[in-house]
């Protein structure tokens, strides 16, 4: 859906506030499993200084009948990743200029931002980077972003060239490291990187300092993930109770997905097909991974001890609609609504190594705050209906109403 110009421009300059902003609403969720009934946020230069367990005399913001809760964050997106003026995902290919590309991956961080998102990791791409560095300099609005840049794929390196690889994105920027440790759904999912290899990556992406991420559907590939050190496993599409057992016992980090990322691909066919593994049995595939993808969801989601955290991989087409997963994770998956948003807010920044900067309602941290209209504890479809986006305590949506943005 277009973004109306003017709105762009108001997004880029932003609504710094003047002063202490006072957030009232009837409800206030910290993001750790607590929540305050009629409670004020009080924000000032882009800090949360407190919560107060009352209605502050004239708030900034008074949010009556409405939720606040931290900003969302979703652990896997793919920003640079959109649909094109043909109707089609982009490719190298396709004609698309450099300026294309780059404003179709701001609008789409646009779209994630107001949509409640403040903070996503990106993982997959180079062109990531200048688009992280781009928001954090005001430049253009967006979530905060972090990024693996490219993800190691080439199972044919030995342990030396992995660690070489590792250390070569650390130095140009990477956030986190991305690795493949199975093959796409759309071609069975099957393990394609040892554990020697997958223990190079992940011990080298832990003595530099950042989390290791490993693509994963098969039980082989997600335990000798696991066993191999990586920090997190995302997809595991044919988990089991083993290998959930296992990830609890070495302490992984998990991130399954619900639905968006096979409705997205299923409805929007023709967007797709014929470009690389988008082919007939592709699709077939992912059209058999829609049940296995909501009972993984749901046994992850039982399992006492997992460390559960919240990734859509939203892709071309799907930004902006990264709540979906979350109302997925409640109404087909059965988990409870405030674990849901403890995984999208504090257990996915605990993940990514800022839960000391964003991902809960806490002195010191950073105004990354949104409101909803009605309580997501009774209704999840609420995240939906964003009334206020905060990231760092400046404004980049306000609308009361909570109506899906044009």
């Amino acid at each position: 859906m277009p973004i109306p110009l003017a709105t762009m421009i108001l997004a880029l300059l932003g609504q710094p506030q003047s002063g202490p902003t006072t957030i009232f609403a009837s409800r206030v969720l910290d993001g750790r499993g607590g929540q305050i009934r009629n409670a004020t946020v009080v924000v000032d230069r882009g800090r949360i200084l407190r919560v107060e367990p009352f209605k502050v005399d004239r708030p900034t913001f008074d949010f009556t009948g409405g939720t606040v809760l931290p900003g969302l964050i979703d652990a896997h997106v793919h920003l640079t990743a959109y649909v094109n003026r043909k109707g089609r995902m982009h490719t190298p290919e396709d004609g698309d200029s450099p300026a294309q590309a780059s404003y179709s991956a701001a609008a789409n961080a646009y779209r994630t931002l107001i949509a409640g998102f403040t903070t996503v990791a990106s993982i997959g791409s180079d062109d990531d980077r200048d688009l992280r560095d781009w928001i954090a300099a005001g430049l253009v609005p967006g979530p905060r972003v972090l990024t693996s840049l490219e993800p190691i794929t080439d199972s044919d390196l030995d342990p030396t060239r992995l660690r070489e690889e590792v250390r070569r994105r650390v130095d140009a920027g990477a956030n986190l490291i991305k690795v493949f440790a199975s093959k796409s759904i759309r071609d069975g999912g099957a393990q394609t990187m040892s554990l020697e290899q997958l223990q190079a990556v992940c011990g080298e992406a832990k003595a530099r300092g950042v989390p290791a991420v490993a693509h994963a559907h098969s039980t082989e590939s997600m335990a000798a993930a696991a066993r191999a050190g990586c920090h997190q496993i995302e997809h595991g599409i044919f988990a089991d109770q083993a290998v959930l057992d296992l990830m609890v016992e070495q302490g992984t980090y998990f991130g399954p997905q619900c639905s968006l990322i096979f409705r997205n691909y299923l409805d929007n066919r023709s967007r797709f097909e014929g470009l690389g593994n988008f082919t007939a049995s592709g699709f077939a595939a992912m059209e058999r991974a829609i049940p296995l993808a909501l009972g993984v969801t749901r046994s992850a989601a039982a399992k006492p001890g997992l460390k559960l955290i919240y990734g859509t991989d939203a892709v071309a087409g799907a930004h902006g609609s990264n709540a979906d997963d979350l109302v997925c994770r409640v109404r087909q998956a059965g988990q409870r609504p405030m674990d849901a948003i403890v995984a999208a807010t504090s257990r996915n920044a605990e993940a990514l190594g800022i839960g000391k900067e964003t991902g809960a309602l806490a002195p010191g941290l950073a105004a990354d705050l949104i409101a909803v209209v009605g309580n997501p504890l009774d209704d999840i479809t609420s995240l939906r209906r964003v009334a206020l986006v905060m990231r760092n305590g400046v404004v980049y949506r306000h609308d009361p109403s909570g109506a899906p943005p044009r």
